[in-house]
């Protein structure tokens, strides 16, 4: 990307493609991993950046420097990005939390005495059941 745009609009042009994928990921991230959507972000961010990292010099310690450099003058669209994700993610655990409420409202009631009723049989959950006895010898 180095021969495409001149140094300083290289980590500008990241920037601004990093706050739609941010969007894609707040909204492609499983209902049951939403809380990593955000956490995701500032890590893809790191990993991603390090093309384009300004600065250092030659070596693993000049990349390092290039990156932390490339990372604190250009926090802005780190914070943007991860924005962006947790409204997303925040919006989308609100809707499923109200769909499931509305679900557990329009759901049929069992009778009292039936929900009172202990579990016999084949119908035992985990709890109900013991655990099997260990075979190795002591």
């Amino acid at each position: 990307m180095a021969w495409l745009l001149p140094t300083g609009a290289q980590t500008v042009a990241f920037g601004v493609l990093f706050l739609p994928v941010c969007a894609l990921t707040g909204l492609w991230v499983r209902p049951a991993d939403l809380a990593m959507g955000p956490v995701v972000v500032p890590l893809a961010y790191a990993i991603g950046v390090l093309p384009v990292a300004e600065g250092g010099g030659a070596g693993f310690t000049g990349q390092v420097m290039g990156l932390v450099t490339t990372l604190a003058l250009n926090a802005g669209w780190l914070y943007g990005g991860t924005l962006v994700a947790g409204v997303i993610v925040i919006v989308r655990k609100v809707r499923l939390m109200s769909a499931a409420r509305r679900r557990a409202r329009s759901a049929p009631r069992r009778p009292a005495a039936e929900q009172a009723a202990p579990r016999t049989g084949h119908e035992a959950g985990p709890a109900d059941r013991r655990a099997p006895r260990s075979r190795v010898a002591p």
